[in-house]
């Protein structure tokens, strides 16, 4: 498939290049949506682009991407053993990295594989949520499950190992030292670990125990791990639970649901009527108190820790030492602030996604950068190093930032502006209609490009130059001072 790939690429170059005349041959090929060619101006590399955009071969340092949206895409990295093939993003998608892959399609049918740190090889297969398999050198690694017949399962579904027949009416589930057995999931099940035990027959009764044990950390000193007792009783009304036995902060809880609900602890307390709706809650831990009633629309919060005022959706303000968040009319106006030297995030919201500004700032360099999005308009980029992109039009990319498959497939199909600048190198592009119109400029040189190429003109230290209908009818060179 790979020499397949590369055989197509390169017919689409000699074909593009067709567009090519010996009379602009010797500073590039620019004829607009039919084929340009231009170096980048945010990195070092060169980009080629043909059929509007609908083809583009980008070469950026190390790396190279060539695509034909919104088909495929093809990026590879050799310094770093990276190759990515999409075929109509996400349809089927294909990773390589290193000695491990991924195929899927849809994210329903996978492959995957690579060697473990043992430098075995492992294969996985994957037809979710039916179907799931391992192949290993090593026996005791391989799983085969098919859902929800007869299998077993490892690292797979948040669980170190899964077991099952005829699931529900028999599963066993591991993690870490907890294993869980279900009985007709999930209406009965036993559980026992590390000086733990308990059952439950959901949702009439259920108890569980675990004794004060012992740890070894990763610095190989011995750590305590506290012990609990939870009972509850026709789940969720009636509860009581005691957690961080043998710690320096136990606390207890218990309830009647909705009509009462107590927590004590030595850090924090905090009573509930009418769960959920009023609620004290006194945290010495944290140093505030708070109030709500009735939850979530009005909560009034004081102290170090934390500061709030919450009316909503009219209003809510809330910040304690390293966050705030703010709203008015939400979903109107949210803004919310990270400050944690050295990070300085901040991010304002119009109506989710319909416009964001987020800048974030290195408080020890004092660089900075920013993106901005405006749902379907556009979207806006600035780096640390000040270098810009401003795209027209961005349906996609401020709901999903920074998705290298939607702008490696499907950016390039509706971005009927480009304009970058590199503040740097003093370089700077624009691109209109897929570079129907184009214009570029760095120190002591500029070029411009319209209309597939009938007009072009150049012009540096050495020379000025213009073409009309690919024809040269002006070339002059400076006088010299």
């Amino acid at each position: 498939m790979r020499k397949l790939l590369c055989h197509l690429r390169t017919g689409l170059l000699v074909l593009a290049c067709g567009f090519s005349t010996a009379g602009f041959a010797e500073d590039g090929i620019h004829a607009g949506l039919l084929y340009d060619q231009f170096p980048l101006t945010l990195d070092s590399g060169q980009r080629t682009e043909a059929v509007g955009p609908l083809f583009y071969d980008e070469q950026k340092n190390s790396e190279n991407t060539w695509a034909l949206p919104p088909l495929f895409s093809r990026y590879a990295n050799p310094d770093v053993e990276t190759r990515e093939y999409d075929f109509l993003y996400p349809v089927l998608t294909y990773e390589y990295f290193g000695q491990e892959y991924r195929w899927q399609f849809f994210q329903l049918l996978s492959f995957a594989g690579g060697k473990d740190p043992q430098e075995s090889e492992e294969h996985r297969f994957t037809i979710f949520p039916l179907y799931f398999q391992q192949r290993s050198p090593h026996p005791q690694e391989n799983y085969t499950a098919l859902v929800p017949i007869y299998g077993h399962l490892q690292h797979r579904l948040f669980r170190d190992k899964i077991f099952f027949v005829l699931f529900p009416i028999y599963g066993q589930s591991q993690k870490k030292d907890v294993v869980t057995d279900n009985y007709l999931w999930p209406f009965f099940h036993l559980r026992h670990g590390d000086g733990l035990f308990g059952w439950q027959f959901w949702p009439v009764v259920g108890n569980e125990h675990k004794d004060v044990t012992t740890k070894t950390n990763g610095f190989g000193d011995i750590e305590t791990v506290g012990g609990h007792n939870k009972f509850f009783l026709l789940w969720p009304l009636i509860f009581k639970v005691t957690e961080g036995i043998g710690t320096d902060n136990p606390e207890k809880s218990w309830g009647v649901l909705p009509l009462y609900m107590q927590t004590r602890s030595p850090k924090r307390d905090s009573t509930t009527v009418l769960w959920p709706f009023f609620s004290w809650i006194d945290d010495r831990g944290k140093q505030y108190h708070e109030w709500q009633g009735p939850w979530p629309f009005v909560i009034f919060a004081r102290g170090e820790g934390k500061t709030t005022s919450r009316v909503w959706p009219i209003f809510s303000q809330s910040h304690n030492a390293t966050m705030e968040s703010d709203s008015y009319l939400w979903p109107v106006y949210t803004f919310k602030r990270t400050h944690s030297d050295p990070l300085d995030l901040k991010r304002t919201r119009i109506l989710f996604y319909l416009f964001e500004n987020t800048v974030q700032k290195n408080t020890a360099t004092g660089q900075a950068r920013r993106r901005v999005d405006a749902l379907p308009f556009f979207t806006y980029h600035r780096d640390y190093n000040g270098n810009s992109r401003l795209q027209i039009l961005a349906p996609l990319e401020p709901a999903l930032p920074n998705n290298r498959g939607i702008e490696r497939n499907w950016s390039p199909l509706w971005s009927i502006w480009i304009s970058e600048n590199n503040p740097k190198t003093g370089a700077s592009s624009q691109s209109l209609f897929w570079n129907l119109y184009r214009h570029e400029s760095a120190p002591g040189s500029k070029k411009c490009s319209l209309l597939f190429g009938l007009f072009q003109y150049q012009s540096d230290a050495e020379m000025k130059k213009l073409r009309l209908f690919y024809i040269p009818v002006f070339k002059a060179h400076p006088q010299a001072k």
